[in-house]
């Protein structure tokens, strides 16, 4: 036995009191009119033919008018339930045929509404680029969509563990890094330095250092000498040979220093685009940088770090996003408003987005066109069957009520009319 399908009610209240007031007022013209009918009829019937001719004439179109308006009110009611609750075949069409009008409803909007031509047909008289220049433009909108978008990006990282992703963020980081090789990229930048002279530039900023470092340690230094001078030599001595040593040596780094094309530097200058040449070519050299490059990855305060690199953009992440005047928020705004110019003004740009619009339009009406024919289907399948009837009849009823006015009315002047030309004919 099959499971009885579920039902929904429709969302809303089930009446609208203004289309419930007019369908009542209508029903009661409509049945007040056929009663009017019942009773001239009656009172011809009463009254009889000898009260003169003119009583056959209305009392035909009285019960024509009957006739129209009982056959009215039949067709009328069929639609939405069963004439004096009697099982009657073809009524109470609305709930027996549901399901099918919903089927048919959402092939009618597929077949017309959801096709590529209607809708590149609709779009190419609307300013797609202009129109959306315009959404991102309104005050305050772009702000709005920053902050929208910050809060996603903070309800995405909510979504996701840490636990999870700081060993697989660690993990990518120090797979990169491990299959990266570095003797390429070392080269790479003291190439770069090399062409700059930036490395003359390091080696005069640690030829200053090392003099200002032995100037204020010179006490120290020379302490050192005294104790690893004999005690035989007297003090006067060690402090005459500490101080020509020292001299040369701040001599020699002020000359180094001040002469840039000094021998010194030039031979700096060769060892170092040596060492260049040899981290492109020579493997002993390359596998030397390499093993370097291993050790320091597997330093224990390497690995904390790469460790800490999901928590800590995390954190700077969410605190840019938290804060409306945060460069972040401010970048993001600069750049829907940049964007909204140029929607507006750049040709290039405003072509480009009315060309694709026609294509994603096209691409989503033909792949998603079924998916919400079945959704149009599937919702009036699911909707209650009394509810349903209920709802559409308060949305046409009204209209359907003149029917049987109409018919009340013409079939009382058809009625008269056969009675007089079967008189006439007589």
């Amino acid at each position: 036995m099959a499971a009885p399908r579920l039902t929904a009610p429709l969302p809303g209240s089930l009446d609208d009191p203004a289309r419930a007031r007019d369908l009542a007022r209508m029903k009661r013209l409509a049945t007040g009119l056929f009663l009017l009918a019942a009773v001239v009829f009656l009172a011809c019937v009463l009254v009889g033919e000898d009260a003169g001719a003119w009583v056959g004439y209305v009392r035909a179109t009285a019960e024509a008018s009957m006739v129209g308006a009982l056959a009215d009110w039949f067709a009328v009611t069929a639609l939405f339930r069963h004439p004096l609750r009697l099982p009657i075949p073809h009524t109470a069409i609305i709930p027996r045929k549901k399901d099918q009008i919903g089927e048919s409803l959402g092939a009618f909007v597929q077949e017309n509404f959801l096709t590529r031509a209607v809708v590149e047909e609709k779009l190419t008289t609307i300013d797609v680029p202009g129109r959306l220049g315009g959404l991102l433009a309104a005050p305050g909108r772009a702000e709005r969509l920053a902050g929208d978008a910050a809060a996603a990006v903070t309800a995405l990282t909510e979504l996701l563990r840490d636990e999870d992703l700081e060993p697989a963020v660690a993990g990518l980081v120090d797979r990169k890094l491990h299959e990266t090789p570095a003797a390429p990229a070392l080269a790479r930048v003291l190439e770069l330095v090399v062409d700059g002279d930036r490395h003359q530039e390091v080696l005069s900023a640690a030829l200053r250092l090392t003099a200002r470092f032995l100037h204020e340690n010179r006490l120290v230094f020379r302490a050192q000498l005294g104790d690893a001078s004999p005690a035989w030599v007297p003090d006067w001595v060690d402090d005459r040979v500490f101080d020509r040593v020292f001299a040369g040596l701040q001599g020699f780094f002020d000359e180094v220093g001040a002469d840039p094309r000094h021998e010194l530097r030039r031979s700096y200058d060769a060892r170092l685009r040596a060492y260049v040449h040899a981290l492109r070519t020579d493997p002993a050299t390359a596998a030397r940088v390499e093993e370097l490059k291993r050790e320091v990855l597997e330093h224990p305060a390497v690995r904390t770090w790469s460790g800490s690199l999901w928590t800590n953009a995390k954190n700077a992440v969410l605190s840019a996003a938290a804060d409306p005047d945060s460069e972040l928020r401010t970048r993001l705004t600069a750049l829907i408003l940049d964007g909204a110019t140029m929607l507006r003004t750049d040709p290039t740009v405003r072509e480009l987005v009315q060309r694709h619009a026609h294509g994603v339009a096209g691409y989503l009406v033909e792949r998603f066109s079924g998916d919400l024919a079945e959704l149009v289907s599937s919702t009036v399948a699911r909707w209650d069957t009394d509810e349903t009837s209920r709802r559409i009849e308060l949305q046409v009823g009204r209209d359907l009520q003149w029917i049987r006015v109409n018919g009340t009315v013409v079939g009382g002047l058809a009625g008269l009319v056969i009675y007089t030309v079967a008189q006439l004919l007589g």
